[in-house]
């Protein structure tokens, strides 16, 4: 579909939130609000599966091949990264076993052996449980009429949500999967339908909802207020309205750096943190100050990023289209 420019910049903000928790993490700072770009990353994923959907028709099995292309196996290779830094010795807090590594590996959330925490491996990874999740739902949905596939995933949602408050689970999945944040996706699905329809606040209300979205998260930062995904979930919607004003009233432009960041976000997600670990232990080693191994940290991070998208998944992903460009005609022709 067109791009959608404000999308495109929500992601790399969204990316570089993320890289700027862990940096400051890493050298003593507090930015523990970065976290929340996860909150936007999934309502950013809601609207564009189900705008997405909407514009090119696809069947469940195309759609679940299509996910898998774009998130598989750029996870998996870095994931073989971790399990062989622990192999050598480079991660001796990490402690491996064979059912968390093949949990890890196929989305099925798991107690690390590490921590006792429901983590993936690649610790970031445990976003890429619910986004399968939702891929999963949203697959079957495919299967039903289309006014029947946003009531039906928001109950099932909502259904899920209902149950782990009532229920106290110890499963790991069910304790996955019954979080509010899910809802998240449910939400962006429904500023997708809004999108789609037309509906999207004239400029003056979106610029306000933009604020009160900033203004929000920038509250709970400064004052290092607690936070969770019932609060960060509805700025993160907020934000995400905010912006989609700002671009239907023609105020975002191509930009390319930010384009690039948008792109490369996945990236930046999945392989930051191996830039900034070794920054901030080299960093402590040589003397330099924390100010600036933060600093070095947010940019190694975001640079390894890049560079895993335009050598790793960029190349994957335009082999992916030129698999689907040759199989159409082909599949044509035998039917």
């Amino acid at each position: 579909m067109k791009t959608i420019y404000g999308i495109q910049y929500l992601r790399a903000a969204a990316a570089i939130a993320v890289v700027l928790f862990h940096a400051a993490e890493k050298t003593g700072y507090h930015f523990t609000i970065g976290a929340a770009g996860v909150d936007v990353f999934f309502v950013i994923s809601g609207f564009i599966m189900w705008v997405i959907s909407d514009r090119r028709s696809v069947t469940p099995v195309e759609f679940i091949a299509d996910r898998c292309r774009r998130i598989v196996p750029v996870y998996w290779l870095a994931t073989a990264v971790m399990v062989a830094g622990a192999l050598a010795g480079l991660f001796p807090n990490l402690v491996l076993t064979l059912e968390h590594v093949l949990a890890s590996l196929f989305f099925v959330p798991a107690r690390s052996p590490s921590s006792g925490e429901i983590w993936p491996v690649l610790v970031q990874g445990w976003t890429l449980n619910f986004e399968m999740l939702f891929y999963a739902v949203f697959a079957g949905s495919l299967f039903m009429p289309r006014n029947w596939r946003l009531p039906v995933v928001t109950g099932l949602f909502l259904a899920l949500v209902i149950v782990g408050r009532v229920v106290a689970f110890d499963d790991p999945v069910m304790l996955t999967y019954t979080r509010p944040v899910i809802l998240e996706f449910v939400a962006g699905m429904i500023i997708g339908e809004f999108w789609l329809k037309g509906r999207v606040p004239p400029l003056a209300v979106g610029s306000a909802l933009l604020a009160c979205s900033l203004g929000g998260f920038a509250l709970i930062g400064v004052l290092g207020l607690p936070f969770d995904e019932l609060t960060t979930g509805p700025l993160a919607v907020l934000l995400v309205t905010g912006v989609l004003s700002l671009e239907v009233n023609g105020c975002v432009r191509a930009l390319p750096l930010p384009g690039l960041l948008g792109d490369a976000s996945y990236s930046i997600y999945l392989w930051h943190t191996f830039a900034i670990s070794v920054v901030a232990k080299a960093g402590l080693a040589i003397g330099l100050g924390a100010p600036v191994t933060m600093f070095a940290g947010v940019l190694s991070g975001t640079l390894i990023g890049i560079a895993a998208y335009m050598m790793l998944e960029r190349p994957l992903l335009r082999r992916g289209r030129a698999r689907r460009v040759t199989a159409g005609p082909a599949r044509r022709a035998a039917e």
